[in-house]
């Protein structure tokens, strides 16, 4: 695999963007595992929820975090997104949603669909929700199938239909590919253009959570390259902005499958706050990476003084990071794709794209 001299040069310009924004470290997204309550059980699921395993956590109590966060805050550029679990197993979603729009700060939410009534997602809207991602894996009988639902795909549609006819709200779709609904990428478009999606993200299954030890899941190198050719051939098309999820360098890859290069923005502009109040920062990182509680420590002091292990990335350079063509690009890759033992890359995408032949 090779890159080319403009990509090279795209690179290097975003990697000296990529210090200085790691150097800054402005805190802009923020995630809140609401429940770990679900609705589905999904075959691929990361979280592996277990339901009531853990309580959900109390509004005011994820109000309080906020509260301490508004002097240090400017609300024009930081947003609340909350997961789960699934968010709308919450009865008091729309309150908490209320609360977070009071506070002046815009929120979104990521969610299966399932419950996502007209009434629901009205209350919603009233309560400022202003950014959502609906899954959907597959044409109905795949969709159905992973989900573990009869009518979880039928919901789905109703739910994308909703958001994508909605003004002001920013809204995309995420598809998790895997060896079954790999080839159905080409209908899943169509019937996103037909109802005038806008953006559709695409995903590849990490295996962990149920999806570690299913075949299902884990593509061949070839068919993993074949996701990245179907994004960037739809991007030619210019019909749907059409991007690979953000985890993973890509190599050559890079600006063709996605609008920017790779960054793993995990403690350096991303935070987040666990069911169990546990301090974290992508919802994918494993407990190893949790830097505080909010129940004992300050969060934004957590911010401004931990989070070193996501900012200096010296440690990665390990094993094959340690004499990787890319690591000036890449500094060891996204943190869930790291091996909890050895800390070493234990899912990399460009070696995967180059014993592919790309």
């Amino acid at each position: 695999m090779q890159l080319s001299l403009k990509k090279k040069l795209a690179l290097e310009a975003y990697r000296l963007y990529r210090h200085n924004e790691i150097k800054a470290h402005p805190l802009t997204y923020f995630f809140w595992e609401c429940t770990l309550r679900c609705n589905l059980h999904c075959l691929h699921c990361g979280s592996d929820c277990v339901k009531d395993a853990i309580p959900d956590m109390p509004r005011e109590d994820f109000m309080g975090v906020l509260d301490k966060l508004a002097p240090h805050i400017d609300p024009k550029h930081f947003i609340v997104v909350i997961t789960g679990g699934e968010p709308l197993m919450r009865p008091d979603l729309e309150e908490c949603g209320q609360e977070i729009k009071k506070r002046g700060y815009p929120w979104g939410m990521v969610s299966n669909g399932l419950a996502m009534t007209p009434e629901r997602y009205t209350k919603l809207l009233n309560a400022g929700l202003r950014s959502l991602t609906i899954s959907l894996d597959g044409l109905k009988e795949s969709h159905n199938h992973f989900r573990g639902a009869p009518t979880s795909f039928d919901n789905a549609l109703r739910a994308i239909d909703m958001a994508a006819h909605t003004q002001g709200l920013t809204f995309d779709v995420m598809t998790c590919v895997n060896r079954q609904n790999l080839k159905e990428l080409p209908k899943i478009l169509d019937i996103l253009l037909k109802i005038g999606v806008k953006r559709w993200r695409i995903a590849t299954v990490f295996p962990k959570g149920r999806a570690k030890d299913n075949p299902l899941f884990q593509l061949t190198n070839q068919e993993f390259r074949q996701v990245f050719d179907f994004i960037r051939e739809v991007k030619k098309l210019n019909v749907i902005n059409v991007n690979y999820g953000c985890e993973g360098f890509l190599g050559s890859y890079e600006k063709d499958a996605r609008n920017y290069p790779f960054f793993c923005r995990a403690g350096v502009n991303v935070s987040s706050v666990l069911c169990d109040g546990s301090i974290s920062a992508c919802p994918s990182l494993r407990g190893d990476y949790i830097q505080g509680n909010i129940y004992k420590d300050d969060l934004w002091d957590v911010w401004q003084n931990r989070y070193q292990v996501m900012r200096d990335r010296s440690w990665a350079k390990i094993g094959d990071c340690k004499t990787c063509k890319y690591w000036r690009y890449c500094e060891g890759s996204s943190l869930h794709l790291r091996d909890e033992k050895t800390k070493e890359l234990a899912y990399c995408h460009v070696k995967r794209l180059e014993d592919a032949g790309a």
